[in-house]
């Protein structure tokens, strides 16, 4: 199987109107566009993931002017899209037509294919503690890296074919419960990564 888009090129940086945050504040919070092919004989659907690798591990670093997080920080990952149960005759995403700019304390029900489920991202538990911008976050938040971060950012786009119509999830489910429902389900995985930063040293 194949992943490929119009809007991120494979290895190279991610345009602003993508990400969720740039050097102004909250940016236009697109989805990009995203087409699979070569789907296995099968499939009967599709789970989508985004995850960010290179997410500082110290969270007292993040956002000062007075320091930057060390390039060898210790990081984990940061979901930044989980989708489910995209139906088998669905081979792309148009740009936008998931996300459209960047809802405070999260959107509701964000658009998606007829019949997909959109789960949890994990700005759900950065906002947390904040109660002008908790909330549950659901469906596509884009890019928005720590501006004095020495990292580049990767952001990993990962489409599973499936041999079931639909995963056992609750409402409302993460990542991790998408992984662990597949599990002995996929036929296929394809993966398109691009980078984004807003540290003006390495832009």
């Amino acid at each position: 199987m194949r992943l490929s888009s119009t809007s991120i090129h494979a290895g190279q940086p991610i345009a602003a109107e993508f990400a969720a945050g740039d050097a102004n504040g909250f940016a236009a919070n697109r989805n990009p566009q995203l087409a699979w092919s070569e789907v296995p004989e099968g499939t009967r659907s599709f789970a989508l993931l985004c995850v960010d690798p290179d997410v500082p591990t110290v969270p007292d670093t993040v956002g000062r002017h007075d320091c930057s997080v060390p390039r060898d920080q210790p990081r984990a990952d940061f979901v930044h899209w989980a989708m489910a149960d995209i139906p088998a005759s669905v081979h792309a995403i148009a740009a936008g037509s998931c996300s459209e700019g960047f809802t405070v304390k999260g959107k509701t029900a964000p658009a998606g294919p007829a019949g997909a489920r959109q789960g949890l991202n994990d700005f759900t538990g950065w906002f947390a503690g904040n109660p002008d911008m908790a909330g549950q976050y659901l469906g596509y938040d884009g890019p928005y890296p720590p501006f004095n971060d020495e990292r580049v950012h990767r952001y990993f786009f990962r489409v599973f074919a499936l041999d079931v119509a639909q995963l056992d999830l609750p409402t409302p489910f993460t990542a991790a419960d998408v992984h662990r429902a597949m599990h002995g389900h996929v036929l296929a995985e394809a993966t398109l990564h691009g980078t984004y930063t807003l540290n003006p040293a390495l832009a």
